[in-house]
C-alpha cells in the first residue's frame, strides 16, 4: 500500500528556495516510479517533474527547466523537489505521484502542500 505524505511547503518571496518532501510510508517505495505534479489557483493539475512514459526517462516541465529537481533517496522512502528561483507563477498546490510499474500512469497522490512565492 502506497501512502505519500509531503511537507516543505510555505509562503517565501520571488527568488527564493524550498524543498519540499514526499515520504511513502509503504515498504516497496524502491519499485514505483516518482513524480511531483502541481495545481495553481484556478487551473488544472499539470506535471512538474518526475518519469514521463512516453520518454522513458525523468523529465521536466518546461517553465521549471533548470530551476527544479527531482529526486530520491530509497533508504529514506522519500522524493524531493528541490525548487531554486522561485517565481510568482511557481505558486501553487504541489502534489507527489506514485506509480506502480507496469501501470504507466501515477496512480497514487498525496494530499497537497501549498507553495506561494509572493513578488
Amino acid at each position: 500500500q502506497v501512502q505519500l505524505v509531503e511537507s516543505g511547503g510555505g509562503l517565501v518571496q520571488a527568488g527564493d528556495s524550498l524543498r519540499l518532501s514526499c515520504v511513502d510510508s509503504g515498504r516497496t517505495f524502491s519499485t514505483y516510479y516518482m513524480g511531483w505534479f502541481r495545481q495553481p489557483p484556478g487551473k488544472a493539475r499539470e506535471f512538474v517533474a518526475g518519469y514521463r512514459w512516453r520518454r522513458g526517462s525523468s523529465d521536466y516541465a518546461d517553465s521549471v527547466k533548470g530551476r527544479f529537481t527531482i529526486s530520491r533517496d530509497n533508504s529514506k522512502n522519500t522524493v524531493y523537489l528541490q525548487m531554486d528561483s522561485l517565481k510568482p507563477e511557481d505558486t501553487a498546490v504541489y502534489f507527489c505521484a506514485a506509480a506502480s510499474a507496469g501501470t504507466g500512469t501515477y496512480g497514487y497522490w498525496g494530499q497537497g502542500t501549498q507553495v506561494t512565492v509572493s513578488s
